[in-house]
């Protein structure tokens, strides 16, 4: 079964890639790795969650908005190399966490992120990864997300 038909059968869709908000490359290929820029839980050309952890939104709100985040990093993978078939292994995720104070659930918010990582590609999918609290992200967003992946190869 492809990624893409597994993203299907756990109900997702693959964006299309965000375009830049700034002065950077969504990503870069780099020898046989891709590493994204910071992706935000963009969907459909809008922020789909707004806040911080513990203040405005929840662990849970925060886990989903983790999931975008990382069909955006994908997304973002994909039009680098063609198909998210080339991706031989992930290697590192980091999460940044908008948290108010005294909230210590990173960790929790980014397992939406790794959890999807995990299902769609299975041991490919095993990760390095950082949960890092932050006081507040770009466009008031809760969640943002750098994947680095090994490739096979590149179109």
């Amino acid at each position: 079964m492809s990624i893409r038909e597994r993203l299907a059968e756990l109900g997702y869709i693959l964006p299309p890639p965000p375009r830049p908000v700034g002065a950077y490359a969504p990503g870069l290929l780099v020898g046989e790795f891709v590493w994204t820029s910071g992706q935000l839980p963009f969907w459909q050309g809008e922020l789909r969650y707004r806040g911080r952890l513990g203040e405005e939104l929840t662990v849970a709100e925060g886990y989903e908005a983790a999931k975008l985040c990382v069909l955006n990093c994908l997304s973002v993978v994909e039009d680098i190399v063609g198909t998210l078939e080339e991706i031989e292994q992930v290697v590192k995720l980091t999460g940044f966490v908008a948290s108010g104070e005294g909230f210590t659930e990173q960790p929790r918010v980014l397992n939406g992120a790794s959890d999807l990582l995990l299902a769609l590609f299975g041991e490919r999918g095993k990760h390095a990864r950082s949960a890092v609290g932050v006081q507040g992200l770009p466009l008031g967003a809760p969640v943002e997300v750098e994947l680095v992946v090994k490739v096979r190869s590149v179109r």
